[in-house]
């Protein structure tokens, strides 16, 4: 009698949580995005007799109740102290590295030799039709090995990037991953965002003058300064944790000279920079204006020079450092891009030719780079 009542009471109790949960899900308005996720949230999918047979309905629900579930960010933060209380290494696909440091974890078998072969010679083809320069950037995971778990594994990006080097030719590739490597006991990366800082960024900058032979001494390290010092990035939002926050610092310097940038043919601005996402979550959107297919900077360097720019995000504190060397500076995110890239460019090709640069981190390489020619 007493194992029945103990049945029933299990029951009811698991009943009213199912019925206080779907209640609250219905009464709770959808958001339509996360500001500390930084990411555009599932929405309620359009129920259909066709979707559900073929099984879309359920999939695209299932995803809506994952993002839109009740105190999902509270939840988060709880999974995450259960993790630490268990001594686990990752949390929600983030390395709690050494001194705080939070690392985007990639797994060894998380891209194949298939994949990165079609990747290769898909540049391939575009460093041969362009004559472009590429710069293919390490994530924290293969740079900042000493603030790495110990024994946890990783994606040996220094081997792909032996790949990649052979497969376009020396004479077109950059090495960033050296000089990062040189300066790895430096803030290069953010503790709690998977970019590079503006100082990984500048070392880069340094990577692609020697390369090209261009001056980098337009400059100095010391003259970087703060924008603010309450960035929390992506990878804190992944596990919600109580982290120190970062700083975002700028060279003031490239703010000096008169720009004009147009953001996808139609919002003109006269600066690289918005400030005012440094009043939200996503303070990295200072640089650029977060996320855009295509960007077109002009400035006053009157040399003629022309330069074409093909991105993900890790290039939006990158290519300020590059004014003072082109007079036109086209910006393109494949992510975002739709119609054919060689015509495209061909569309923005001055008589005198341009130069092409290829800037993503490897991951984002291996994930998103493809295009129709």
């Amino acid at each position: 009698m007493d194992e029945k009542r103990s049945a029933i009471s299990t029951i009811l109790l698991l009943s009213a949580i199912i019925l206080v949960f779907t209640a609250s899900d219905l009464i709770q308005r959808d958001r339509s995005f996360s500001e500390t996720e930084n990411k555009m949230l599932a929405a309620r999918p359009e129920w259909s007799w066709e979707s559900l047979i073929e099984g879309a309905y359920t999939q695209e629900y299932e995803a809506y109740l994952t993002e839109q579930f009740v105190g999902r960010d509270k939840w988060i933060t709880m999974k995450t102290y259960l993790d630490l209380a268990l001594q686990k290494q990752e949390i929600n696909g983030v390395y709690l590295g050494e001194g705080g440091c939070l690392i985007e974890q990639h797994l060894p078998g998380a891209y194949t030799h298939v994949q990165e072969t079609k990747k290769l010679l898909l540049l391939e083809k575009l460093v041969k039709r362009w004559d472009a320069d590429v710069m293919l950037v390490p994530t924290a995971d293969n740079i900042l090995t000493d603030k790495m778990p110990r024994w946890a594994p990783y994606y040996d990006q220094a081997a792909f990037l032996e790949k990649a080097a052979l497969q376009i030719g020396a004479e077109h590739y950059i090495d960033v991953y050296s000089a990062l490597r040189r300066h790895s006991g430096e803030e290069i990366y953010y503790r709690t965002d998977h970019h590079w800082t503006t100082l990984g960024a500048w070392y880069g900058y340094l990577a692609w003058t020697e390369s090209l032979g261009r001056r980098g001494d337009l400059y100095g390290k010391n003259a970087m300064k703060p924008v603010t010092t309450e960035f929390l990035g992506t990878l804190q939002s992944k596990v919600n944790l109580d982290v120190q926050a970062d700083s975002i610092y700028w060279f003031p310097e490239t703010a000096e000279r008169p720009v004009t940038v147009t953001y996808d043919l139609k919002d003109i601005r006269n600066s690289c920079y918005e400030e005012s996402y440094l009043k939200g979550k996503n303070k990295y959107g200072f640089f650029l204006d977060d996320n855009h297919a295509f960007i077109e900077i002009g400035t006053d360097y009157r040399n003629g020079k022309t330069l074409f720019v093909i991105k993900d995000s890790y290039a939006n504190c990158f290519v300020p450092l590059l004014l003072p060397y082109y007079e036109k500076i086209y910006v393109l995110d494949l992510r975002y891009f739709n119609g054919r890239l060689f015509r495209f460019m061909e569309s923005y090709e001055p008589e005198e030719g341009m130069d092409v640069l290829v800037l993503y981190n490897c991951i984002h390489f291996l994930e998103d780079f493809v295009y129709l020619e």
